[in-house]
């Protein structure tokens, strides 16, 4: 094991333990689990299944990239088709991403729903289909059309069904993502649940990676969509890896009402309330994609403060997150404020160089290192500055100082020498 794969080791065990949960608080009337079918060379995990026991009402947001893969294809033309009504479970294959696969991947995407259906006696086109892997090779489709029988056989509801269901999406991520919760909404209490996969080819639009989260909670389907909309547009377009669009991205969500209650539309008061819950949910889950970040070893917390708009403020900070520099700088725990000052300067949004701020807010809670005050540059302290920058976690604010007032956030990981080596063997 050269050096490389002996630190990605150590790093993957620390991660583990790290952000893996122990245990959860999961959402009533769900079952998951996954199996090794035969998708992928080894005998990892390769098809997770989720099945809702009552039909749930369901949304998703998917990738914008033009290639667009069949999983993604099949699985939108079902929630059109059903306005989004009566969907009762999911089925995701890892290892191939079925994408640029032609007709035959769009037969193939069909099929998988076809057989979930058959095997689960659903109503026709119930079930949404996803998949993750390398691109442009064909499934082995009979494997996967075998297991799936065997998949829904062994589903559960046990933390370690949702565990095993986590790890049957990995495909370069180094730990399973999962999270789980429980809120009250008027004394009654509602449970979510996430799992996502996803290390390199996160760039925000749409979607950004795959994944789906659940909840027992009440809502209708377009009261789910619009805060589906409204949560990604603040977690999963909130974070970036390496700037690359995956041809797979979706992120789905369902609501089963298992949980009970008056059922909650757009117009409900308790709609801003839950909205509030999934967003924070969201934003959780986004993130550990970010601290599974290929090659990465920086979290990195962008806080862009005064701009004239949401919009704007999101612009600069996705603007510093995809940028190459300014990502290697901090790989190489280097205080070059400038590339910052540069990627914010062409981000295309409202900016007074005048009052604009600089600073690193360390994660330890110590005072921040000021690096630019109103346009003019700090004398910095390096030696303060390099103790910063030797913490995992980081944030970064900027003030565009255009007494706007508006705010965003974004996530992003620094760019490795080991990045080039996890993606430069990715098929081998």
């Amino acid at each position: 094991m050269n050096n490389l794969r002996l630190a990605r080791f150590f790093a993957t065990i620390s991660k583990e333990s790290k952000y893996v949960p122990n245990s959860g608080s999961y959402p009533l009337g769900y079952k998951v689990g996954a199996i090794h079918c035969g998708v992928k060379k080894n005998s990892n995990l390769d098809l997770a299944v989720l099945v809702s026991e009552t039909p749930a009402s369901a949304a998703a947001v998917f990738t914008t990239n033009k290639f667009k893969a069949a999983p993604v294809q099949v699985s939108r033309q079902i929630l059109n088709d059903k306005n989004g009504k009566v969907i009762s479970s999911i089925v995701v294959n890892s290892g191939n991403a079925n994408a640029v696969t032609g007709k035959g991947g769009i037969e193939d995407a069909l099929k998988m729903v076809d057989t979930v259906d058959s095997t689960l006696k659903n109503a026709p086109s119930s079930t949404l289909v996803m998949s993750t892997g390398v691109i442009g090779q064909r499934l082995p489709i009979d494997n996967i059309l075998k297991g799936i029988p065997v998949a829904l056989k062994d589903v559960g509801s046990s933390h370690e069904d949702w565990l095993r269901c986590a790890q049957g999406i990995m495909t370069t991520d180094t730990f399973p993502k999962l999270v789980s919760k429980s809120f009250e909404i008027d004394g009654r209490k509602y449970s979510l649940a996430g799992l996502a996969k996803g290390a390199g080819m996160i760039c925000p639009n749409m979607a950004t990676l795959l994944g789906f989260f659940v909840t027992d909670a009440p809502v209708t389907p377009g009261a789910l969509s619009k805060i589906l909309t409204y949560a990604t547009d603040r977690s999963f377009n909130c974070i970036s890896v390496d700037g690359d669009m995956s041809t797979n991205d979706t992120i789905c969500a369902m609501a089963n009402g298992a949980a009970g209650g008056e059922e909650i539309s757009e117009t409900s008061f308790q709609f801003s309330k839950i909205q509030d819950e999934i967003t924070l949910f969201a934003q959780q889950l986004a993130q550990l994609v970010v601290r599974d970040g290929e090659g990465a070893t920086k979290f990195i917390t962008i806080n862009v403060q005064d701009a004239q708009s949401y919009a704007d403020a999101k612009k600069v900070a996705s603007s510093i997150a995809n940028s190459a520099l300014f990502k290697t700088a901090m790989y190489g725990k280097d205080a070059n404020w400038g590339r910052i000052l540069c990627a914010v300067g062409y981000a295309d949004a409202d900016v007074n160089v005048l009052k604009t701020n600089v600073s690193f807010i360390p994660a330890d809670g110590s005072a921040e290192l000021k690096l630019l005050v109103n346009g003019e540059p700090e004398k910095v302290d390096e030696e303060r500055a390099s103790e910063i920058l030797e913490l995992e976690d980081l944030e970064i604010r900027i003030s565009l100082g255009t007494g706007g007032g508006q705010e965003a956030n974004f996530w992003t990981c620094d760019l490795s020498h080991e990045y080039v080596t996890i993606n430069g063997d990715y098929r081998s």
